[in-house]
């Protein structure tokens, strides 16, 4: 059955609406909801907390994430992707900005090369800023007013007057906060009253007055009922017939106003609005020019009361001198004559290229006319990704529908998504719909690729590459065997990380490029020519360097020069990968493992194990042919008969049984117990454990000739093994087409050494 979308559609309306109330009624909604009356930058600060964090390693860092930024209510499609510290930043000052502890005259500069995110972020909030004014606790409210029952009414209306009464009621063109209707001494006590509900949180600080539209409507309100002499006027005026509050959904032109790069006019129209001649005309002035005949389309009116974004500011940046003011006076101008209070966090984004309009003054020192607006700038500079995982999860975005945001319990989630294949329909020349294939480990290569081109060479340690160092960034560690190697151990300077490199529009292309044309590459029962390799990819996007705009010739060599590390990499994952179809049935079973950690301990401690016999000591030949037979660690000449040696003792004591206490120690609660643990867990044991070689290849399959895997002879043990190994790998992940070109890629280099 067909879900019904009009009656879903009607229920998100409904959901966002409420009807309108009076002035006194929303004040009492007020001190009951205090958020609800939030200023423009604590109502901000207030969307992006409401949906909690969740934590991330970035640049080898834990560090907590708002999920705000994961664009939730979209369902992930505007996320932005890594910058975590940078968003941070930006919530960090608007938590100052917002408890007026300082930075209030700043204006929150976000810069960066492009394809970094910084589109993203506008659209991201606008999303939640819109679906947060949908929840009882963003929700966002104004006026409007009816002067139709006063004695005269001319000239309040943006145009003919209606012929029913809700067509009397006109609704502030700037969002005008409801509390901007009390006089200023009253609103003052007001929201002391207010923040002492807060329990010392951020406090309101909503404290502007009426726009001229709204003040239009006051004062002839308050000039009408002056005449007839009423008492208790603010009442009269505000009296539920004239005044109402109503809520309403943010958005673009309502909350939050976007300058885009293509929008032109005069200062003064970009910011606030025009004057429509032909309404002056008609509307009755009272000899002067009247506000309602102003267009207050401008981005500061439509961000009043929330926010306001300068997108692409180097086309702007005449209007940021005439910005300097804003944020700490809270006041533009309509005219000489008429001015206007503005609440809004204003925000400018910009490309690189912003710097060289602001330092073309630089060099006349204390003379630089653009000096007082450097200084008005908050800088927050969104830099290309430099993790794996998430430079994966970009590209796969970039080539895709898929928007979830990727969330991992461990990294070895995160590790099956980034080594992960892809396949796309994709349309020929010809009309016909392909399958394409993106084997295991090309967006990974493609991904890796691209943030070693980022990362700065000058701080790898010596024994490292900047592989090795973009792997710490991912996962925070390096593991070599059972060598671990925590990121803190290491002083990256992370000064040019991110600054430069290849941005992810140029990796889309290449990649989409290579899924519009056949490989040259043929099997008589396998669509091989389809499938798009790790290599493919890796080379692909170096032949095209030297001849793409965005890089110089000095760039294109450098990241040229990179590539080798990459792609050696690249290989050992997919090594492993036939390493472990080859293999797959050599696991050892937990019990083993288990009775092995027993009694290494008990070896350890001098102590006996509990047997159906009764108490028996440990065993040194058992111990000594897991370490020989399953570990590998060691050969007969490490023991003298089946006692260890030094180095074998010493690997038990270190590598064994202090990784043990260490695993027992953080995996403890009240009823825990040696017994309960897993012992195949301890990550000694398991990296041990799935660590093969290809000794183990030839001593369990004698008769396997790598150079004969591309067409091995029938009934030979390669056939047999090399049927069990694709069939395997098509379980993780690969197709047979991928498989094959995987294995033959893996046997071949082996072959040159297998002798």
């Amino acid at each position: 059955m067909r879900r019904n979308y009009i009656r879903e559609a009607d229920r998100a309306l409904d959901g966002a609406y409420e009807e309108p109330m009076s002035l006194a009624e929303y004040v009492d909604a007020a001190f009951e909801s205090p958020s609800i009356a939030s200023h423009a930058s604590k109502y901000l600060l207030d969307a992006i907390e409401s949906m909690g964090t969740r934590t991330v390693i970035e640049e080898g860092e834990e560090r907590e994430r708002y999920r705000f930024f994961d664009d939730p209510h979209n369902d992930g499609e505007h996320a932005i992707l890594g910058n975590t510290a940078v968003l941070n930043g930006f919530v960090d000052d608007l938590r100052t900005i917002a408890a007026e502890r300082g930075k209030g005259e700043k204006i929150i500069w976000f810069d960066g090369p492009t394809a970094t995110g910084k589109s993203e972020l506008k659209r991201c909030l606008i999303n939640g800023l819109r679906e947060y004014s949908k929840t009882p606790a963003g929700r966002r409210y104004t006026v409007e007013w009816n002067v139709a029952n006063a004695s005269d009414t001319r000239g309040l209306s943006y145009g003919d007057e209606g012929i029913d009464d809700e067509d009397d009621w006109y609704e502030s063109p700037v969002q005008v906060h409801p509390f901007a209707v009390f006089p200023p001494a009253v609103r003052r006590r007001l929201l002391a009253d207010l923040n002492d509900t807060l329990d010392g949180h951020i406090p309101v600080a909503t404290n502007v007055g009426l726009d001229p539209f709204c003040r239009e409507a006051y004062s002839y309100l308050e000039e009408q009922y002056r005449r007839d002499g009423k008492s208790d006027l603010f009442s009269a005026i505000t009296d539920p017939k004239h005044l109402r509050v109503k809520n309403y959904v943010v958005d673009v032109g309502r909350g939050i106003g976007v300058l885009h790069s293509e929008d032109d006019g005069t200062p003064k129209e970009r910011l606030v609005g025009s004057w429509m001649p032909g309404m002056l005309r008609e509307l009755d002035s009272r000899g002067r020019k009247n506000p309602q005949a102003f267009s207050y389309d401008g981005v500061l009116s439509q961000g009043n009361c929330l926010l306001t974004i300068v997108e692409d500011a180097t086309q702007h940046s005449d209007l940021l001198q005439k910005l300097l003011n804003v944020p700490d006076e809270h006041h533009v101008k309509l005219d000489k004559g008429i001015g206007m209070d503005i609440d809004t966090q204003l925000v400018i984004i910009s490309n690189p290229d912003l710097d060289v309009e602001l330092d073309k003054f630089a060099d006349r020192n204390g003379r630089d006319p653009l000096k007082a607006l450097k200084r008005r700038l908050d800088r927050h500079e969104f830099r290309y990704l430099t993790n794996l995982s998430l430079e994966t999860e970009l590209i796969r975005r970039e080539l895709t529908n898929e928007t979830p945001v990727w969330e991992a319990e461990a990294y070895e989630e995160l590790r099956e998504r980034i080594r992960a294949p892809l396949r796309l329909d994709v349309r020929d020349g010809h009309g016909t719909v392909r399958d394409r294939e993106l084997a295991p480990h090309a967006l990974e290569a493609a991904a890796l690729y691209s943030v070693v081109t980022r990362l700065d060479a000058e701080d790898v340690p010596p024994g490292l590459n900047l592989v090795d160092k973009a792997i710490l960034f991912d996962r925070g560690y390096l593991q070599e065997g059972d060598e671990r190697r925590d990121v803190d151990e290491f002083d990256f300077s992370h000064d040019g990380d991110g600054t430069h490199g290849v941005p992810v529009t140029y990796t889309r292309d290449i990649i989409a490029d290579l899924l519009h044309g056949d490989r040259d590459r043929h099997h008589p029962e396998l669509p091989v020519e389809l499938v798009i390799m790790p290599d493919d990819v890796l080379d692909a996007m170096v032949e095209e360097l030297a001849d793409a705009p965005v890089f110089s010739r000095a760039e294109a060599t450098e990241y040229e020069g990179r590539l080798a590390s990459v792609k050696s990499y690249v290989f050992e994952q997919q090594e492993t990968d036939v390493l472990d179809a080859l293999l797959a049935e050599k696991g050892v079973e937990e019990e083993t493992v288990a009775e092995y950690v027993e009694h290494v301990y008990a070896w350890a401690g001098d102590e006996q194990l509990e047997s159906e016999h009764g108490p028996v000591d440990p065993d040194p030949l058992l111990m000594k042919l897991f370490e020989t037979e399953h570990l590998g660690r060691f050969g007969p000449g490490a023991y003298v008969g089946n006692e260890p040696t030094e180095p074998v003792k010493e690997f038990r004591r270190e590598k064994v049984i202090t990784a043990l206490n260490r695993y027992a120690w953080e995996s403890r609660d009240e009823e825990f117990s040696v017994s309960n643990v897993d012992f195949s867990e301890i990550p000694v044991i398991k990296e041990v454990l799935e660590t093969y070689d290809w000794n183990d290849v030839s001593r369990l399959f004698e008769d396997l000739d790598p150079r004969q895997w591309n067409d091995p002879p029938a009934n030979t043990e390669t056939a047999a093994v090399k049927e069990k190994t694709i069939a395997h790998m098509t379980t993780r992940g690969y197709s047979e087409a991928s498989a094959e070109l995987t294995s033959r890629k893996v046997m071949r280099e082996v072959g040159y050494k297998w002798d």
